[in-house]
């Protein structure tokens, strides 16, 4: 599950990050759906990786192996 997980972010993430790169290159301003998603996206990475980093320290600090 988690593989199919990483793989949609993964396409999803590169989708947004072509589709920008193509309308800068075009001087196309972006689409409001596709500025939408792209936040979306970055406030799920900073939020994942918040919480993995949380749980990383906390683990360090409590000992826990698993």
């Amino acid at each position: 599950m988690f593989e199919f997980a990483a793989f949609t972010y993964g396409l999803l993430a590169s989708y947004v990050l072509a589709s920008i790169g193509n309308n800068s290159r075009a001087a196309r301003p972006n689409p409001k759906l596709l500025t939408l998603f792209g936040w979306g996206l970055m406030a799920f990475s900073l939020t994942l990786a918040l919480l993995l980093g949380g749980y990383a320290v906390y683990s360090s600090l409590v000992g826990a192996t698993g």
